[in-house]
C-alpha cells in the first residue's frame, strides 16, 4: 500500500496494493494493522454506499460534536473527492484538496476529523463507498455551501445536480464557532 500525503495535514491518498490476472483484480480495501502501521489508527463504525448520476455533486458535510473521519473510495465509475479543512484555529482552515477516485485507480482517501466532505460523480454514475469513525447524528449535521467563494474549490462540473439541503448551507464565513467541530484529537 502506497501513502501519498497531501496539501493538507492529516488528508492522505491511499493506494492499496492491486493484484490483477486474467480473471479480474484483488485488493484488500481495509486491513486494520496495517492502516494503523501507516498513521490512520481510527475505529471504523459504520459503513455507507451512495449510488449518484453524472453531474451531482454531493456535500459539503460535517458532524459538529460528534467529528467524523472518513475513508472514502469510488466502487464504480469515477468522482472528485474534495476536503475542507473546518478546524477553528487551524493554519490552513478554509483550504481545501481534491483528488480524483476511481473504479480504475483504486485509490481511497482519508479524512480526519475536522474536515468537511463533498465529491461530485464524473462518470455516467458511480459508486461511493466511505468508512466512519462515528455514528451518524441526524441532529448534528453541519455544512458548508459547495460554492463558497471564499473558498474557490475547483469543482470540475458545469450546472451540478445538488440537493435542496446541500444549496441552503451558509458559507464557512457564516459558520460560528458552535457550528464548526471542536476536534481534540491529533491528525
Amino acid at each position: 500500500m502506497n501513502i501519498i500525503p497531501t496539501s493538507l495535514e492529516g488528508v492522505l491518498i491511499i493506494e492499496p496494493k492491486v493484484f490483477r490476472d486474467h480473471r479480474g483484480f484483488f485488493t484488500e480495501t481495509f486491513q486494520e494493522k496495517r492502516y494503523e502501521e501507516a498513521g490512520i489508527s481510527r475505529k471504523f463504525v459504520q459503513d455507507n454506499l451512495s449510488y449518484s448520476v453524472r453531474g451531482t455533486l454531493r456535500g459539503l458535510h460535517y458532524q459538529i460534536r460528534r467529528p467524523q473521519a472518513k475513508l472514502v473510495q469510488a466502487l464504480s465509475g469515477e468522482i472528485f473527492d474534495v476536503a475542507v479543512d473546518i478546524r477553528p484555529g487551524s493554519p490552513a482552515f478554509g483550504k481545501w484538496v481534491g483528488v480524483i477516485l476511481s473504479a480504475d485507480n483504486h485509490r481511497q482517501l482519508f479524512i480526519p476529523e475536522g474536515f468537511a466532505h463533498g465529491f461530485c460523480v464524473l462518470s455516467e454514475t458511480a459508486h461511493f463507498l466511505y468508512k466512519c469513525s462515528d455514528f451518524y447524528a441526524p441532529g448534528d449535521e453541519g455544512g458548508i455551501l459547495w460554492s463558497d467563494p471564499q473558498i474557490g474549490i475547483e469543482w470540475p462540473v458545469e450546472n451540478p445536480i445538488i440537493s435542496e439541503k446541500d444549496s441552503g448551507f451558509p458559507c464557512l464565513s457564516e459558520c460560528g464557532p458552535d457550528r464548526l467541530p471542536s476536534v481534540n484529537k491529533s491528525i
